[in-house]
Parts: structure tokens; C-alpha cells; sequence
């Protein structure tokens, strides 16, 4: 359900927020935090469907600040989301015009959730010091995203002269699943150290100058950075040893080759998070996060006196597997499984039942198992049911006495005991 408030005010937001808490039952005592969304006026409707999907794993208050024309005269629009249009939350749009917009902070405090953390988002262009921002200033938790600035590096490049304990960025979250490859490959022998490293992404890539920083940084070892078009994101990570390079390589798409001595190459999803799935990473810890602040500041610093090379020479000097290659190598492995799939297709033998129906007479039953005979009974031969007796005769007593001998397989008592 999405209410509109036009030409509003906060204490008219507070009090509709109210009416449909005791109307609607749309209640907030399940939420955890309150996620404050600084964005424009344009770019507002991708953030609410992002936070809406993060707020299923964190229930909160989305409370979206768009910053509209600072011409004219001031306004708050207000537009209230609840149900369905809100995920697991409740949203709360005020979109600011003329002088207002300079003050999103005056608009943002009537509207907190109480006692709860507050958690500021950037999703576009970030602030130089967020935590200088009159919103930033009131959050223990600082989100920004270099990658969605127009200069990317020159953002990071601000966002690490600037950075407080408590600021993150999603170019770091976007790095999780390249840094856990990388850690898992390292965590086999043989445990040789590393001699150096080649990280090989986009010019304009900040998630691979982070990715190039924290292993220098780890590993205490030098790093080559090496440039691929613009638009690629990282590409690989070679890694050399003394026993052998360990080499991760996405060419294209989610997949990407995984080489490490004395191991057969092999293929490993590695796809592109989005940013629902790196906010969702963000929102799960409210405490600064060091690594990230010593990657940030420490890292970056020992990477800009570090080698960089073009994707042209490094292939050139072998430093790293080129994507043409990666990418016919991924051909190659794909042409082998299709080989093997239909190598087995055509060895199933003609008639051969499908493989969801049953191929032993055990998966059907047709009756109950006879239970084995008992006392005199079992010493008999095949087909004699007693002395002279009719084997198909009835009983006098009309069955009670065959009734009376205990089965085995109810009572448990035979040689195989209870189920």
C-alpha cells in the first residue's frame, strides 16, 4: 500500500505512520534499525527495491531522503509504503525541495525509530567525509558506494583521506566471494608463501584496487596491478608460489577457472553481487569494520607505489592468463561435459526404464510377506500343512487358533527384532 502526503509535514508523517499502525496492524516493534537512504530524486525507486529486499533479512525502517530542485519554494512531499511496496519494512519517502533540500537531517530526526541503530546509505555519489555529513554525523554505521560515483577511484581515493572507524563502501562487500576462493585456495598445501601477486580488473574498477590492496597487505608481498578495459570489473588474481601459481580468473559471465598446483583445473561460480546481496552483507554488523579501515588506508597507500602494467603486456610477459584464453580454456571444459552427457546418454540400453520409475521388485508390493511357520509346522514339507490335513481346509474353530500364533513381524519378537 503506498500513501502520498503532498505539500506535508513531519509531525503529519509521524501521526499517518500511527493511524496505520493501530488501523492496519503494520507495527514496529519487529524492527531492528533505522536504514537512511540519501539519494536524488532519480535514482530514488532503485534504492527503496534494494533496501526492500535487504529488509527481509534485516527488518527495519527505510526512511529514503531525495533530494529534488533547490529552486523554487521549499516542500516535503511524503509518501508512505507499508505492506507489500515494503518488504519486510516500512518505507518513508520525503523528497525535498528549494532551501529544505540543504537540511535533510531536520527531516530525518522526527522520523527515527527510537533506541534503535541508525544506519546511512549512499547508494550515488558519496560524500568526501561521511562521517562529517550532517546525516552521516548521526549513524554508527556509514554505507557509500565509490563504484556508483562518476570518478570511482578519485572517490575511493577521498573516501580513504577521509575515513572514520564505522564507514564502509560496497566495493569491499562486492570482494567477499573473490576473497573467500582466494583464501580456500592458499588453505591447501603445499603452504608455500606467497612471492607476489598480479590482480588484473577495470581502470576505473575500485572493488579490484581494494582486492589488489588487501593482499598486498596480508600476504606482505609486492603487487602488480593490471589494467583491462573499463566496464570488466576484476578479471583475476594470480598468485605465484615457489611450488606453483594459484591462479583465479573470471573471463566473463558468473564463471570462473581456479588453477592451484598438483590440482586439476577446475570451474567455480564466482557471479557478480548485487546490491541487494552486499547491502544485506553490510547490515549484518553494526561495528567498525578494521580490515576494510586498514585495507583502506594502509593498502591503497603501499598500492600507489606499486608496478602497472596493460592486460596487453602482462599476457605478453605471462604475469597472467589473458580473458581470450580463460575464456577458450571455459569453452573447452564446457565441450567436454556436453561429450560426457551424451557419452552417457547413448550408453543407457534401449527399454531402460526412466529414471523415476522403479528397477527392483522391492520398491513394489503387491501382498504382506507370509510369516515363517512355527513349531511342528516348520518341520513340515513344501505344501503340507499338518497330519493328512487339507492344506486349503478351514480350521474348526474358524481361524481363531491361526490368529492366536503371534507374528513376528508385529510383535518384533522374530529374528530381525523391532524396526
Amino acid at each position: 500500500m503506498i500513501i502520498d502526503l503532498p505539500s506535508t509535514s513531519t509531525s503529519a508523517i509521524n501521526r499517518r505512520l500511527v493511524d496505520l499502525r493501530e488501523t492496519g496492524g503494520a507495527v514496529a516493534l519487529g524492527r531492528v534499525l533505522s536504514l537512511v537512504i540519501c539519494t536524488g530524486d532519480e535514482g530514488a525507486e532503485e534504492a527503496i527495491a534494494a533496501a526492500n529486499d535487504a529488509s527481509r533479512e534485516h527488518p527495519c525502517r527505510v526512511l529514503v531522503v531525495a533530494r529534488g530542485s533547490r529552486r523554487g519554494a521549499n516542500r516535503l512531499d511524503g509518501q508512505i509504503r507499508v505492506g507489500g511496496d515494503a518488504g519486510a519494512s516500512e518505507v518513508v519517502v520525503a523528497r525535498l525541495y528549494g532551501e529544505l533540500a540543504r537540511h535533510g537531517d531536520a527531516v530525518v530526526v522526527p522520523l527515527l525509530l527510537p533506541d534503535a541503530p541508525v544506519v546511512a546509505w549512499w547508494p550515488g555519489e558519496p560524500p568526501a567525509v561521511p562521517a562529517q555529513d550532517p546525516i552521516g554525523s548521526m549513524a554508527q554505521r556509514r554505507i557509500t558506494d565509490s563504484g556508483a560515483a562518476r570518478r570511482p577511484v578519485k572517490a575511493l581515493q577521498a573516501l580513504a583521506a577521509g575515513h572514520s572507524p564505522g564507514d564502509t563502501d560496497l566495493s569491499w562487500s562486492r570482494l567477499t566471494l573473490w576473497r573467500g576462493l582466494l583464501a580456500a585456495a592458499l588453505d591447501q598445501p603445499p603452504h608455500d608463501p606467497v612471492q607476489s601477486a598480479v590482480v588484473t580488473g577495470a581502470e576505473d574498477s575500485p572493488s579490484t584496487d581494494l582486492l589488489a590492496a588487501w593482499l598486498g597487505l596480508a600476504l606482505d608481498c609486492p603487487v602488480t596491478r593490471v589494467r583491462s578495459d573499463h566496464g570488466t570489473g576484476i578479471v583475476g588474481v594470480r598468485l605465484e608460489r615457489r611450488s606453483g601459481a594459484v591462479e583465479l580468473v573470471r573471463p566473463e559471465g558468473g564463471t570462473a577457472l581456479l588453477t592451484a598446483p598438483g590440482q586439476p583445473e577446475r570451474q567455480v561460480s564466482l557471479p557478480r553481487r548485487s546490491v541487494r546481496d552486499c547491502l544485506s552483507e553490510e547490515l549484518r554488523r553494526l561495528d567498525p569494520d578494521e580490515v576494510y579501515g586498514d585495507v583502506l588506508t594502509e593498502g591503497l597507500r603501499r598500492l600507489g607505489r606499486s608496478r602497472r602494467l596493460s592486460e596487453g603486456a602482462a599476457a605478453e610477459r605471462g604475469a597472467a592468463t589473458s580473458r581470450g584464453e580463460a575464456s577458450r580454456r571455459l569453452a573447452g571444459h564446457r565441450a567436454s561435459e556436453q561429450e560426457t552427457a551424451e557419452a552417457v546418454r547413448s550408453a543407457q540400453p534401449e527399454g531402460a526404464p526412466p529414471a523415476d520409475e522403479p528397477t527392483d521388485d522391492s520398491e513394489v508390493v503387491t501382498q504382506s510377506p507370509v510369516p515363517p511357520a512355527s513349531g511342528a509346522d516348520a518341520l513340515a514339507p513344501p505344501g503340507a500343512a499338518g497330519d493328512g490335513e487339507d492344506p486349503g481346509a478351514v480350521p474348526e474353530d474358524g481361524g481363531a487358533s491361526a490368529a492366536e500364533v503371534p507374528d513376528p513381524l508385529r510383535t518384533g519378537s522374530g529374528p530381525g527384532g523391532a524396526a
